[in-house]
């Protein structure tokens, strides 16, 4: 008998040998990926005051993790669709620092009528939030009172817990500016206390909103996974919310619309029976403002991260947002911390964040992966933000028309209305939401598409409503029969001349002439009453 092995007689027993090889390792492998122990940070037992929330007191017993925060101070570094520095987010027209290439040109149209359109920049770090937020012309200060409710300080200090405690419920109608000078603008901004007890260093929840939805929704934030915990901190203040009518509960209280779900068209549905309108049509609907031009009643969104990754890909998958924006690092002394740099993964040229995970890919394939989606995300959210322009301007047309009218004219425009103010709301969603649409992909992509369907169908009614005389106002380049309004501000208000610039601008009233009341935390003059 010949003991001289075939070679096919060979490469069955290795094909064989690699099947069992290979089969043998799959538990392991699924192990890494999946299911394992709980993982624990260390429990501490500091010298921190347990009502701490200046965050130069946790210098002391954490060097590095501060030092690691202080670099949230940084606000130069720009990534392809955002980054730190604070251009304009409509002009993209001027160069930074005042614009950018990837600026949404119509903002201030869309937002006209409501503070967001006098001033609406890129946020600079969490350090910066309280120095931004003092110094925004969103807020008036050209007054002692500042227009907005105290719940606008809720994201942007842990200081809410003080005052929360002190004044209760009372807290959330106070205006704004009852609060501009009673905090230290570096040290009680965002930082340590928002997402630390600070005498144990374990995750906490300081936001009452979300207190209170997972009250609602039969949770125990004690009972919550760590890896839970590593999201909804930072869920405290990237969603979306709005400030309660009294009619529905505490005045001015934010509310996260989380009753139905997390997606657009849930929230929309949840805000229908929200509010205390009284508009025709949409009677007990929320309503943020109404826009001059269209008088369509609308929703302003904030900032959904949360909900645009929870239910991604890298959300289903348990990826947290910390896994994402606090990458673990090295110290000096070698320690392994999580980074306190909260920033985007595509400021570090070597892409550890994702590499912790997709360590086959090389750092460049994987940017230019994120920058596929971001791309096709945002050449999306122009074309829904042209469409929504065009959709207040339809309605503005059908609402001036002095024509013959079909006998369903009122209810063609109320359905016109709701088209208006349900695109601009999907555009919003994603607009709001900081990852141009990296966290979630397609449910980007779905919402825009949307949004541009719902305002073309805006468009559609009011034109029917003037029995399509007005569809050929409409044609042409949107951005020639709108043009996008580069500035406008408080200050510009009081200007008549600058009132001409625009024909949006005839819906607006020319404010009073006045001086400036506040800059920043300093008091100028005293204004009258």
């Amino acid at each position: 008998m010949n003991n001289t092995l075939s070679l096919r007689t060979v490469r069955g027993m290795v094909r064989r040998g690699a099947l069992l090889l290979a089969v043998s390792l799959v538990p392991f492998a699924l192990a890494g990926c999946s299911d394992v122990a709980e993982l624990k940070t260390p429990v501490f037992k500091t010298k921190i005051a347990a009502e701490e929330t200046r965050s130069s007191a946790f210098k002391a017993e954490f060097p590095q993790q501060y030092a690691s925060y202080q670099r949230n101070d940084e606000s130069t570094v720009m990534t392809e669709f955002n980054g730190s520095v604070p251009f304009n987010k409509n002009d993209n027209v001027n160069p930074l620092p005042e614009g950018y290439k990837h600026a949404q040109p119509y903002l201030k149209n869309l937002w006209l009528g409501y503070p967001f359109s006098y001033e609406y920049r890129n946020a600079r770090g969490h350090t910066k939030a309280l120095e931004d937020f003092l110094h925004i012309d969103r807020i008036n200060t050209y007054a002692e009172k500042g227009g907005l409710p105290a719940t606008c300080w809720n994201c942007k200090t842990p200081k809410m817990m003080g005052w929360v405690k002190q004044y209760g419920d009372d807290f959330w109608a106070k205006d704004v500016n009852e609060f501009r000078d009673k905090i230290d603008m570096k040290d009680e901004t965002i930082g340590c206390a928002n997402c630390h007890d600070p005498q144990t260093m374990e995750l906490r929840l300081y936001s009452e909103p979300l207190k209170d939805q997972l009250k609602a929704q039969g949770k125990d934030w004690d009972k919550l996974s760590r890896n839970d915990k590593r999201s909804l901190v930072c869920g405290q203040c990237h969603v979306e919310y709005y400030f309660q009518d009294k009619e529905k509960g505490v005045a001015k209280k934010p509310v996260f619309p989380w009753a139905d779900g997390y997606d657009p068209q849930q929230m929309y549905t949840y805000y229908k029976t929200a509010g205390n309108s009284q508009m025709k049509g949409f009677e007990g609907n929320f309503v943020d403002w109404v826009h001059p031009v269209s008088k369509t009643p609308m929703i302003k969104a904030q900032h959904p991260e949360y909900e645009m990754w929870q239910n991604g890909v890298h959300g289903a998958a348990g990826v947290s947002c910390a896994d994402c924006h606090m990458g673990y690092t090295r110290t000096d002394d070698k320690k392994k911390i999580s980074g306190h740099w909260w920033t985007s993964p595509l400021k570090d040229p070597d892409m550890r964040a994702c590499r912790q995970c997709h360590s086959d890919k090389s750092p460049d394939y994987l940017r230019s992966r994120v920058l596929f989606s971001q791309q096709k995300t945002f050449d999306q959210l122009l074309k829904a933000q042209d469409l929504s322009v065009k959709a207040h301007e339809a309605v503005r047309l059908a609402s001036e028309f002095q024509g013959a009218k079909p006998a369903n004219y009122d209810e063609l425009m109320i359905q016109a209305r709701d088209m208006v103010r349900k695109g601009q709301f999907f555009w919003d969603y994603v607009s709001a939401e900081n990852s141009v649409g990296f966290h979630n992909p397609a449910k980007a992509l779905d919402t825009l598409a949307s949004s541009q369907q719902y305002s073309q169908q805006a468009v559609d009614l009011a034109s029917e409503a003037t029995g399509f005389a007005i569809s050929k106002d409409l044609a042409g380049d949107i951005r020639k029969i709108v043009p996008p309004i580069l500035t406008h501000s408080r200050k510009l208000q009081q200007d008549p001349e600058h009132m001409k610039t625009h024909q949006w601008f005839k819906y607006l009233p020319t404010l009073p002439k006045a001086d400036k009341v506040w800059d920043g935390q300093k008091k100028l003059v005293s204004a009258a009453q």
